[in-house]
């Protein structure tokens, strides 16, 4: 009752301020075929729209149409259709219906003949390369998504010396059209903390644009040449600790360089050739390690407009820069610096990070690791926990009133698992972490979902270091067993969370404290991302009803394949993508350390239908 009565609160306060500009989607029908004459069609219910809106859903083969529903669709916003000749092309498109009055049709879905269980999308990996890490935008302002794809060559960890391949950006249509490519060159390393690259409607033109660190000889969607391309600044060992860095945003829809600034803060104030002692002195190593790991996300820093936040550091001095684009230029908001007043904070970044209203006020703050900062850029509070590899921000405890954080610390000490509250960072709970034969780390990988209806509220558990519980939102044990802790996933019915693991998505029996195998990519010649990480290209509600697809590459990189569940469901909430947090969350999610995207409210079971979002739909520009 507690949390109902907050959300009512949080609901009209909420109303009281700017509302968050957020992009057009169509409705976003999609259509899989099951075999055996069954199509399974889902379609969005959008963020601005009543929850009760009803729809009729139409099928049109050999020019003839025929609607599949006997009476308006109100409970869920998927159909099964029983009746489907897949030696033909199957066209289904949906009409909402609002007071018995039929509305017009938006954009509709072509299953063609003998079509596969998932959407192939053509690529042209460069030789050498693979397809990573995934992002979405909308480039052209259809209200359908575009993919940009991190081709990774060889690669470097920051810890690691040696020479590395160019990072290179494509930008594909969901057709497989390639739009552009990005070349950042030799002055950019590759590596999974080196670039982030942030892909956002940020200006609110209705198209979205892509940012990143750029360096000298890095050529835009259209060759041109950012910086002095006959520049080398790597050294001996690969690393590049000197020359000027930049920051560039691209026009997402023909990859060209639309402004390009300083990097800000720079690796060291005088740029050109710092020595080891001076890097060290600032960053607590001399070779290149700290100093260059980066994070980025996208902020409603204002309630209304979203701003690029551009990161650097976590180990030790952390560093935020929040900028906005307008008029097509970078005009610098505010810089959170832990050497400016902030000390306390300093070393307690994750490699990944989290970005929502924590406070209440209607404008997001960044959760970064163990340390929280404000809208304004002030240090909102710091654990002094330290650093850890895992984060997870969401309503996690309904019955207590706002978001929880659940993570980790990386060192061996009392707050192994750690479980605060997102406003204040007080701690509720923590277990401490046990040192065991070689292990020289606390542990890596943590993981809150729901997944045993028993127990309300997000599960959680860690990986490794002497923590091998399940715990509950109060941190009492609740089995002795585990899932695989890596990420989640909404794929069937229910509004429990599914286990995401490699290619795998499974469904934790919590009676026998087993992972059911419920699908796996593996058996359509898919590969996952990022070693041991074992990420997909990327998991997010891209269409059809509140499910979440994931996107994997097939082995060979040739091709991305995307998945959606065929499983039917009576539940119907809006698209997870039209929730700010979860939407931002989708853009940060392939920074550093993937971790699974999040909802501002409790998803889980004996919820209450969430409230309508505070946003506001942007209309594309002509």
């Amino acid at each position: 009752m507690k949390s109902i009565l907050l959300f009512l609160i949080l609901g009209v306060c909420n109303s009281l301020y700017s509302q968050y500009q957020m992009e057009y989607l169509t409705r976003g029908v999609y259509a899989i075929n099951e075999g055996n004459g069954k199509v399974f069609v889902s379609w969005r219910l959008l963020g601005t729209e009543n929850n009760d809106l009803a729809f009729n859903l139409y099928k049109t083969v050999d020019n003839k149409t025929t609607k599949l529903n006997s009476k308006p669709l109100i409970q869920s916003s998927c159909f099964t259709d029983e009746n489907a000749d897949s030696t033909k092309a199957n066209t289904y498109f949906v009409k909402a219906v609002i007071k018995g009055k039929e509305q017009g049709a938006d954009k509709s879905f072509t299953l063609q003949p003998n079509a596969k269980p998932y959407l192939s999308v053509p690529l042209q990996t460069p030789p050498g390369y693979i397809a990573g890490d995934v992002s979405v935008g909308d480039m052209d302002g259809d209200g359908e998504y575009e993919l940009i794809v991190h081709m990774t060559g060889r690669a470097k960890d920051n810890s690691q010396a040696g020479f590395t391949d160019p990072p290179i950006l494509h930008c594909y249509k969901m057709d497989g059209t390639l739009l552009w490519q990005i070349n950042l060159g030799k002055n950019i390393r590759e590596g999974a903390h080196y670039t982030q690259f942030m892909v956002y409607d940020l200006d609110g033109d209705g198209k979205a644009e892509v940012a990143m660190k750029t360096g000298d000889g890095s050529i835009d969607g259209k060759g041109n040449v950012i910086g002095d391309s006959t520049k080398d600044w790597r050294n001996k060992n690969g690393y590049i600790l000197s020359g000027p860095e930049y920051l560039t945003v691209f026009n997402g829809l023909t990859g060209e360089a639309m402004s390009t600034v300083d990097y800000v803060v720079p690796r060291y104030p005088t740029t050109q050739n710092p020595t080891s002692d001076q890097l060290k002195q600032m960053w607590g190593d001399g070779y290149g390690n700290r100093f260059d790991r980066f994070l980025a996300c996208i902020a409603y820093l204002d309630g209304k407009h979203p701003s690029l936040v551009m990161c650097r550091g976590y180990y030790t001095r952390t560093i935020l820069v929040a900028w906005d684009w307008k008029d097509k230029k970078l005009n610098k908001r505010w810089v959170f610096d832990t050497n400016e007043g902030y000390h306390a904070f300093a070393g307690q970044g994750n490699h990944n990070l989290t970005v929502t209203d924590v406070d209440g006020d209607g404008k997001d703050e960044i959760v970064y690791g163990q340390m929280t900062v404000d809208d304004n850029g002030k240090g909102l509070y710091t654990t002094g926990i330290g650093h850890g590899d895992a984060l997870h921000v969401s309503d996690m405890d309904p019955d207590r009133p706002g978001l929880e954080v659940f993570g980790t610390q990386e060192r061996f000490d009392d707050a192994g698992a750690n479980f605060r509250d997102a406003k204040t960072g007080e701690i509720i709970w923590k277990k401490p972490s046990v040192k065991a034969g070689s292990d020289g780390e606390g542990p890596g990988r943590a993981l809150a979902l729901d997944i045993d209806p028993r127990y309300k509220g997000f599960e959680c558990w860690v990986a490794g270091a002497g923590i091998t519980s399940l715990f509950d939102v109060h941190g009492n044990v609740i089995a002795d067993k585990t899932p695989a802790c890596n990420m989640g996933i909404y794929w069937d019915g229910d509004v429990l969370s599914e286990i995401l693991n490699g290619t795998s998505i499974g469904k934790w029996d919590y009676m026998n404290s087993v992972t059911n195998k419920i699908f796996d990519a593996k058996d359509f010649d898919c590969a996952s991302n990022n070693g041991t990480k074992a990420n997909p290209c990327l998991s997010a509600d891209l269409f059809g009803d509140w499910r979440e697809e994931v996107i994997y590459r097939t082995r060979d990189s040739k091709e991305l394949r995307i998945f959606s569940t065929t499983i039917p469901t009576e539940k119907r909430f809006y698209t997870l993508m039209h929730n700010p947090q979860y939407r931002l969350s989708i853009a940060w999610q392939n920074v550093a350390y993937n971790q699974p995207p999040h909802l501002s409210y409790y998803m889980g079971e004996g919820m209450q239908q969430p409230p309508m979002p505070n946003i506001t739909i942007i209309q594309p520009k002509k």
